[in-house]
């Protein structure tokens, strides 16, 4: 054992074992979060249950069961005692009973030594709105403009008709005001802007400002056609509703205008539930948030953080690479190179919101501010790049994952043998040939690695975002169809900012969970996928280049 001890096997053994737990915590991770972001899809069952209160009234309730919590029941001191002597460890059941607008809130704790009785209707119905979350309860009747037209049974077939005939209407409605009406609009402010500067350049180029004039009418004639058409379709969407009722008897009028998805869970065959979890899945990845981000999906969030990241890593790999090649190859190696290294080390240490509050000082209001100044100044005082946005918000990562560009490319330089530069110099080749065609190529699987940390780094952090340029919920994308189709001026969602604002500042905690893990999800599989496509590149490379090197 002493002689085992003396060898470097228990320091081999020891830090296979570091490795391995680490491995099985980050896995651990990953499978908590897949398990509780998938499962947020799928259609549960929807129980109705009655049950004592702590005043001992009888209470009738209806929902999902969302989870137990054994310790909430004893902290709450709802727990019987006669229970735990009997060995038996009390719990309570949490209710997703949706119904907010008429309860409050969707969550409810019931004892389960509290339950007298429940069971699984058939004809429990879960309806998704576009406004107050959920709804669970019975169909009892579908009206046109306030007049009953099918109850009961009959109720179903009539309910898909309508609700077909009223989406096809808001999905016209959608069309007008996202594309025609909006696309419009951008083109108009342009317009209004031009024609303004002409005003204050008291340019005499009156025949400009006629045919300004005349663009603007024709698009402001095109607009109010749209709004005419508006105008004519929003009474349609509104004829239909549903009544509905729940547990306690209380009824309950929905219009089939404010309904994303309506099903009865408990009648579910398996193929239908894999549907309804696919639609969910897709509407999640794919859509716009509602209720305040707390339902619907994150695709505006999911395109600003890969937007974001692309636009930092152009500015990032050719500043890192080139910062690097000086002080590697040009520079002269003393007091000052030394220095400028160590500076940089230091700037990979200084916390991220440091530098949201240096983008925010320097490029928002400084640099921003000047380029208004110089080339936007007919839209004073509403600012175009003086404001948080996605180019700022880049820069500013930009600059947080520099140093770790630098140092990577670097630590590349510094593998190169010495002797490859030589063969090259020594071959007739400039210093700039040798850099470009001989070492460049052998450090480029470094810069990569470098540029695999600096997005990994940049997709995940938040605090500097806050400042520069990420918000709750934005209008439109920063690519659209309307030219320069690229619009860096624009703010932007991003999923690390989506989960804190889900997470901490939403009013309903308990429904925002099972979000906050389905986006943080979608997070990591977004930074793995723009990982594995660099290391992809740079394990081609080195392998092309690792004759070279030998």
């Amino acid at each position: 054992m002493k002689s085992w001890l003396r060898t470097d096997n228990p320091w081999i053994w020891l830090n296979a074992a570091a490795v391995s737990i680490s491995l099985l915590l980050v896995l651990g991770l990953l499978l908590l979060i897949a398990i509780q972001g998938l499962g947020h899809f799928w259609p549960k069952t929807v129980t109705e249950m009655s049950y004592r209160d702590e005043q001992g009234q009888v209470r009738m309730i209806i929902g999902e069961i969302a989870g137990t919590n054994q310790q909430g029941a004893l902290i709450a001191g709802s727990a019987d005692a006669g229970d735990e002597t009997a060995g038996r460890v009390p719990f309570q059941y949490l209710i997703k009973s949706g119904n907010r607008d008429v309860n409050g809130f969707d969550f409810h704790w019931v004892p389960a030594n509290m339950i007298e009785r429940w069971h699984y209707p058939d004809q429990a119905t879960v309806i998704e709105r576009k406004e107050w979350g959920n709804y669970y309860g019975f169909i009892e009747s579908i009206n046109e403009q306030g007049r009953v037209i099918a109850t009961n049974l009959d109720a179903w077939p009539v309910l898909w008709a309508k609700l077909d005939e009223t989406s096809k209407r808001v999905k016209k409605i959608q069309q007008i005001e996202k594309d025609a009406i909006s696309k419009i609009s951008l083109q108009l402010e342009p317009l209004k802007l031009k024609k303004k500067r002409l005003l204050r350049e008291n340019a005499s180029r009156t025949e400009e400002l006629s045919l300004l004039d005349a663009e603007i009418t024709g698009l402001e004639q095109q607009y109010q056609h749209y709004q005419d058409e508006l105008d004519q379709l929003y009474p349609l969407i509104k004829q239909y509703s549903l009544v509905a009722r729940d547990a306690n008897e209380q009824r309950q009028i929905i219009p089939l205008a404010n309904i994303v998805r309506i099903y009865q869970p408990n009648r579910l065959s398996g193929s239908d539930k894999i549907r309804i979890y696919w639609s969910r899945f897709t509407e999640f990845v794919t859509g716009e948030p509602r209720e305040a981000n707390s339902e619907g999906g994150i695709f505006p969030a999911l395109f600003g953080t890969v937007m974001m990241v692309i636009v930092m890593s152009l500015v990032v790999a050719p500043l890192g690479v080139v910062a690097a090649i000086y002080l590697q190859e040009y520079a002269k190696q003393g007091f000052f190179t030394r220095l400028i290294r160590i500076s940089v080390h230091n700037l990979a240490g200084v916390p991220s919101v440091v530098f949201g509050v240096f983008g925010l000082g320097f490029f928002v209001t400084v640099l921003g501010g000047e380029m208004d100044r110089l080339f936007y100044p007919e839209a004073y005082p509403v600012p175009v790049f003086a404001t948080p946005g996605l180019l700022w918000a880049s820069l500013t990562m930009a600059m947080l994952t520099l140093p770790v560009v630098i140092v990577s490319t670097e630590e590349g330089l510094l593998r190169v043998p010495r002797s490859i530069r030589e063969g090259s110099l020594a071959l007739g080749a400039t210093q700039a040939e040798t850099l470009w065609r001989t070492v460049l190529p052998l450090v480029s699987p470094a810069m990569l690695t470098g540029l695999i940390l600096a997005v990994a780094r940049a997709a995940g952090e938040v605090a500097p975002l806050m400042l520069v340029g990420v918000v709750k919920l934005a209008p439109a994308l920063p690519v659209d169809s309307s030219f320069p189709f690229v619009h860096l001026e624009r703010k932007f969602m991003h999923l690390g900012f989506h989960i804190y604002d889900v997470g901490f500042q939403s009013a309903h905690i308990e429904a925002a969970r099972p979000l906050v893990y389905a986006t943080a999800l979608l997070l990591v599989i977004v930074i793995i996928s723009l990982n594995l496509t660099a290391v992809c590149i740079r394990n081609y490379l080195r392998k092309k280049y690792q004759a070279m090197e030998e």
